[in-house]
């Protein structure tokens, strides 16, 4: 699909692989849409990109509704969908004094990264299955896991529990989607820098740089978005996890 004129929605599109994401849709041409929970941010990013800001909770029904609303508004019926939104919290099953895992804590965890990717995929492509195709198809999703759906640490039960769930889900949402024109990949990011990872010290960067095992350095968030761009033109590409990690295996801790 060429990306020139498009309209696409970026969830978590105000910061790291979110951002780097809307900046090259922006490039390619696309009218894009970011949709994030921060604010300042995401009307700065969108500003400087021409596109909109819209204030959406992923993981919330009419957040969503009303959001894609106000971007069809603004740019015609969304052919594009990356869902970048997410959280990654830091939990063992057991912690200090044997205290459980804080239930709470794995049910947001689950409902952000799982439920409110599942939540924008499925009111996403109910607005866009109506749409006429354009070259054989209607458009394109590309949703963020994670290797920690593959080798999650020690404290990611319910990280990868969640990017284990959108691994899980992205073939059976292919074939579901496969009679409106309509396909669904998703990328399986190692280390890369985001905004959290550039608040440690360069020391604690560059040590984890060196777990990669080739290029030896932690991930580009255009990286990311160079994948993306790849998925979005190629239509062979459909139903499949791609991990972008430098061949990173990840240890215990």
């Amino acid at each position: 699909m060429d990306i020139n004129g498009m309209a696409a929605v970026v969830t978590g599109g105000a910061s790291g692989l979110g951002k780097a994401t809307a900046q090259m849709l922006a490039e390619h041409g696309a009218k894009v849409a970011i949709f994030d929970l921060n604010e300042g941010a995401g009307r700065a990013t969108a500003e400087a990109l021409g596109g909109i800001f819209i204030a959406a909770n992923i993981a919330d029904d009419a957040s969503v509704t009303a959001g894609l609303e106000a971007a069809e508004r603004a740019h015609g019926v969304a052919r594009i969908l990356v869902n970048c939104a997410g959280i990654a919290p830091a939990v063992k099953t057991v912690g200090k004094n044997n205290e459980p895992h804080p239930l709470d804590s794995f049910v947001k965890t689950v409902t952000v990264n799982l439920i409110g990717s599942f939540n924008a995929i499925a009111k996403f492509s109910a607005r866009l299955a109506a749409a006429d195709e354009i070259d054989g198809e209607r458009g394109v999703i590309v949703n963020t896991a994670s290797v920690a759906a593959y080798d999650g640490q020690i404290g990611q039960a319910a990280y990868g529990a969640s990017k284990g769930g959108v691994v899980g889900m992205t073939l059976p949402i292919a074939r579901d989607l496969a009679q409106h024109k309509i396909r669904v990949m998703t990328i399986a990011p190692g280390i890369f820098l985001t905004p959290m990872l550039e608040s440690f010290p360069q020391t604690v960067q560059d040590a984890l740089g060196a777990q990669v095992p080739h290029p030896s350095r932690l991930g580009k968030p255009t990286e990311y978005a160079q994948l993306v761009e790849s998925i979005i033109r190629n239509p062979m590409l459909n139903g499949e996890v791609i991990r972008l990690d430098g061949a990173i295996r990840m240890t215990p801790r």
